[in-house]
């Protein structure tokens, strides 16, 4: 009872660090974006947790954890039913049903994980997204389509059955998040004025760098609880591995961004170094129970170049992405699930190969499943504000307020 009792509270501990991540996520959706859409982006954030929890209670979290892949065999689709109904063992509670802790306490700890999909697109598409049909695409992607996929390796499915490996989330929750938000931004547009008439990007300066910067900080933070907790104990040398190795990456990812980018275009930008440390997280969280100190460190070197180029990369393709969520979450998402096969205990090409399925597959899925959500959304109310909504800002245009009182700027 003393383990169980241990255990069970570094898991509550740990989800209670990952709601924390939330406020990260706002602050530095806030901060990288224009302040006339600061109300816009808060409501967005805030809606996909209370969603995503409702959402993950009612259906997510049976579709996740079948037991029985009951509507399509081999691992591919089960459903558990209707809510939540803990086990039960002599008439009462199976307090202790999975690795010592409780079935409510995985329950919560997994309903903060599945969220996080959906705030990876809300910084995607910030600034021009129409609210509701935000929020219709978050309900059915958290609802339907992320414990779906979670299904097929951390619910014992066709992946698990594999081989494929993902410790956290690198593919599973990141790369999730980073296809929707790719599909997204295609079909939206970008926006007015982030290109000129031969297409060269041009810079859209967020409002509050600092707030930005503190967002970040508080991510770091919560990714203790985000890998920590994917222990599913609290094991003494598992754990703190596990945290040495998130701590390192992300640090190396930082410090990778930050020179790559001076190297690239002659200045100290902040926001690639940002968006560096994200990047090692990110890239770290398939493997962070399975690498040593060094190879961490180079997973985040790694991860840090991912987020430059793939930044560039996307700018090329004249997609439009304010905060680099796709950066981050999907090119380093994968990066990470590959480092698997590369760096991990399991490490060879067979391993990598299996990695690599895991990737495709992962993709295809979600790359189809938005893609089907976006055109039934896109016809039933519209994909994109106005122009002159866009012009005067989503706070006034959608939400008939001001984030800051008798203070605003274009």
């Amino acid at each position: 009872m003393e383990l169980l009792t241990i255990n069970n509270v570094w898991m509550m501990i740990c989800t209670a660090l990952v709601f924390f991540m939330h406020l990260g996520f706002s602050f530095l959706e806030i901060g990288l974006t224009r302040q006339k859409n600061t109300i816009n982006i808060l409501f967005k954030n805030f809606f996909v947790i209370t969603m995503g929890l409702v959402v993950y209670c009612l259906v997510g979290f049976n579709l996740m954890y079948p037991g029985d892949f009951n509507l399509i065999s081999s691992g591919i689709l089960g459903f558990a039913g209707f809510g939540l109904e803990a086990p039960l063992i002599d008439g009462g509670l199976d307090l202790a049903y999975s690795e010592g802790y409780t079935y409510w306490t995985d329950f919560l700890f997994q309903g903060m994980f599945a969220a996080t999909a959906a705030t990876i697109v809300s910084g995607a598409v910030a600034e021009r997204i129409k609210i509701n049909s935000f929020m219709l695409f978050s309900v059915l992607y958290v609802g339907i389509v992320y414990p779906i996929v979670g299904s097929w390796k951390w619910g014992a499915g066709f992946l698990d059955s594999l081989g494929f490996y993902d410790f956290a989330g690198s593919t599973l929750v990141h790369s999730v998040g980073g296809w929707a938000a790719l599909v997204i931004v295609y079909f939206l547009g970008a926006r007015i004025g982030k290109f000129d008439k031969n297409g060269k990007s041009r810079a859209i300066p967020g409002h509050n760098i600092p707030l930005a910067s503190a967002g970040v900080l508080i991510l770091w933070l919560g990714w203790f609880g985000f890998n920590g907790g994917s222990v599913l104990s609290a094991d003494p040398a598992n754990t703190s591995l596990t945290l040495v190795t998130t701590c390192l990456a992300s640090a190396a990812g930082g410090l990778s961004a930050a020179f790559i980018s001076t190297m690239m275009y002659k200045k100290l930008d902040i926001t690639m170094f940002m968006n560096g440390i994200l990047g090692g997280l990110v890239g770290i969280t398939a493997g962070a129970d399975q690498m040593g100190p060094t190879s961490s460190i180079l997973i985040g070197i790694i991860a840090g170049l991912v987020v430059v180029l793939s930044i560039r990369f996307i700018e090329k393709r004249k997609l439009d992405d304010p905060v680099g969520a796709i950066a981050v979450h999907l090119f380093c998402g994968i990066w990470g699930t590959l480092a698997v096969g590369i760096f991990g205990n399991m490490a060879s090409f067979e391993q990598f190969i299996i990695q690599l399925s895991g990737v495709g597959v992962v993709g295809l899925f979600c790359v189809v499943s938005s893609v089907i959500l976006i055109l039934l959304i896109k016809k039933m109310c519209g994909l994109r504000v106005s122009e002159k909504e866009e012009k005067e800002g989503l706070d006034l245009a959608e939400h008939g307020m001001d984030a800051y009182a008798d203070f605003r700027i274009e």
